[in-house]
């Protein structure tokens, strides 16, 4: 089977590994080339602040591609969890599936965790200063959440009080990748496991 016709949506992939499975096998999960950032022809642009989704192909990038291959399999083999956090930000994206994960899946849980939930006061005071500020200046320039609208539309005495996570990344609100790194998820988790995954951003 080739290596793209291997990552079509279906379920004859065999069984879905549960987080038990997982640990009793020990088994390495390959992960969906476009999750990693190597597909020859498509490359993921995924907005974490909005949640759209589309792509391109490297070779062609003055065209905009849809993400059609939403349904596809996250990982071989397939597994009903994958845990995903990323080296500037303190969270942890939980994505589940008990049919398996797909692309789709963790995209939107992404999305949701990040566009969905407030920085709490003690994580904004955890910040430098310098942070705060460029997380004050991101979230004002964002319309603080109405719609996307730029800071013109806002005075000063505008400037929210409450700020979404995906301020917290500051420009830095497109998914690049996912990669392996066991020793930072050490660092960061106290263990590591096959389905722990740490997502690369860029601007």
């Amino acid at each position: 089977m080739d290596s793209v016709n291997k990552w079509a949506p279906g379920s004859a992939y065999g069984p879905v590994l549960s987080q038990t499975d997982l640990y009793l096998l020990q088994s390495e999960l390959q992960l969906n080339p476009i999750l990693e950032g190597t597909h020859g022809d498509f490359h993921l642009l995924f907005n974490i602040a909005t949640g759209q989704t589309g792509g391109f192909n490297p070779d062609s990038r003055d065209r905009d591609l849809a993400f059609t291959a939403k349904d596809e399999p996250a990982t071989l083999p397939r597994v009903t969890q994958l845990i995903i956090i990323t080296e500037i930000s303190p969270w942890c994206t939980i994505v589940k599936n008990e049919r398996g994960v797909n692309l789709g899946d963790v995209c939107t849980q992404i999305w949701k965790d990040y566009a969905e939930h407030n920085v709490t006061d003690a994580e904004f005071a955890s910040l430098p200063p310098r942070l705060q500020d460029q997380v004050k200046r991101m979230s004002t320039m964002r319309g603080a959440g109405a719609g996307g609208n730029w800071a013109q539309y806002y005075t000063p005495q505008a400037t929210p009080s409450r700020f979404k996570r995906y301020d917290w990344l500051r420009e830095r609100t497109f998914f690049d990748s996912l990669k392996k790194k066991d020793t930072y998820t050490i660092s960061r988790l106290g263990y590591k496991a096959p389905n722990i995954f740490v997502m690369d951003l860029m601007a």
